[in-house]
């Protein structure tokens, strides 16, 4: 029987699509319980449990007895059996995972993570995920792009939550699977992808630079006092300046009419400049050195409530606030964690991630918290020094 050229290539293109669809490890969590799996957090007090739902799983994070909210919680399971190692020899062959999940807290961060039992680096094969909505499934996966494994490793795949906040949060998993695919005929990754500690680009990269339109400072002791006149004398003239500590935190609103309907091409660079640092404390000499390092800096954080609307004239902490809990008004998890300039003038610029920044064109996420994250007093300039250009800005492109 003849067979044509074309008919060859279609069965050709079947068996290609079918051998990248087929899983080559898959847990569908659909038994009577888990298997294989094992799950332990870090850094901080948070627990956590994995169990067997109505055909998915479920991760309870418990954050209520944590102080900090900077830990970590993971499951992990060894998939090295379901896998051909051999293929690593070619570097056309990288490994695939993949996740269906659903959150009960949004937005949020989950982080994929593969590695071996001599992995050192575990930044290097890890990628994180925003979740806009707690209504929905999710589908995500991560590609490494030069996994380091040869025959005889023990290769682990995890999913991971971290810094969810103090409450308790649940993450609902219907099937993890893993598979070495050829990256040269593999689909795309799948989800919202957000790099882990992107390097910095330079600010002339970007095409829109906005000063912020309303910066103030809100204070949880003196509730009902408006601090936009904070100030320091300096050099014989006032600087006014935004100067957060553990109860006094920075908010940042800016004016995005002119950016309506706009897609955020990448993520943007949220820019501070300091006027000084005050900070101390042997946190690694306490807490040891994964943990204690994560202190000694500023946490960024989206508003996702509370006043949309404030003037930074006549802003305070319970008109903002409205008598809503900080979880209403601020997502838990922040966006990003920034160890500081501490030189005067110096500049801070901070990663404001693809998926945040659309939501603060679109206004879902209506602007930014800066507050502390260990002891320390740090002061910004704030917008309202004349013929400065030290007032925070937001440094991004859309798509044209």
């Amino acid at each position: 029987m003849f067979i044509s050229k074309k008919k060859l290539q279609i069965f050709f293109l079947i068996f290609v699509a079918s051998s990248i669809c087929y899983a080559q490890f898959i847990d569908n969590f659909d038994k009577k319980k888990i298997e294989g799996w094992f799950f332990f957090t870090g850094d901080g007090n948070a627990t956590m449990d994995f169990i067997q739902k109505d055909g998915y799983a479920t991760i309870v994070v418990d954050g209520t007895k944590d102080r900090d909210n900077v830990y970590w919680t993971l499951i992990k399971r060894d998939v090295t059996d379901y896998l051909d190692l051999n293929k690593f020899k070619d570097p056309s062959f990288q490994l695939r995972v993949e996740a269906k999940v659903r959150l009960h807290n949004a937005p949020r961060r989950l982080n994929m993570m593969v590695n071996t039992q001599r992995t050192t680096n575990f930044h290097i094969d890890l990628m994180e995920f925003d979740i806009p909505d707690t209504t929905n499934w999710h589908v995500i996966s991560m590609t490494t792009k030069k996994f380091d494994c040869v025959p005889g490793d023990t290769v682990y795949v995890q999913l991971c939550a971290t810094d969810f906040g103090l409450g308790k949060y649940y993450i609902d998993l219907d099937y993890y699977r893993a598979d070495i695919v050829d990256v040269n005929l593999a689909e795309p990754d799948k989800g919202e992808l957000v790099p882990y500690h992107p390097p910095i680009p330079d600010v002339n990269t970007f095409s829109n630079h906005i000063d912020v339109s309303q910066d103030c400072l809100i204070n949880s002791v003196f509730q009902n006092v408006n601090f936009n006149n904070w100030h320091v004398n300096d050099e014989d003239s006032d600087k006014r300046i935004l100067t957060v500590n553990d109860n006094q935190w920075a908010i940042l609103r800016w004016d995005f009419g002119k950016y309506k309907n706009a897609k955020a091409d990448g993520a943007g660079l949220l820019e501070l400049t300091t006027y000084s640092v005050l900070k101390g404390g042997d946190f690694i000499g306490a807490y040891g050195k994964d943990f204690g390092e994560e202190f000694d800096k500023i946490r960024v954080i989206e508003i996702i409530g509370g006043d949309p609307t404030w003037d930074q004239n006549k802003v305070t902490y319970n008109n903002f606030m409205k008598d809503n809990n900080y979880s209403d008004v601020f997502n838990t998890q922040m966006i990003y964690d920034a160890e500081l300039s501490y030189e005067k003038g110096g500049k801070n610029f901070i990663t404001i991630s693809k998926p945040v920044l659309q939501r603060l064109l679109d206004g879902k996420t209506k602007g930014l918290l800066i507050r502390p994250l260990g002891a320390i007093d740090a002061s910004f300039y704030a917008s309202e020094n004349p013929g400065s250009n030290d007032a925070p800005k937001l440094h991004f492109n859309t798509i044209k």
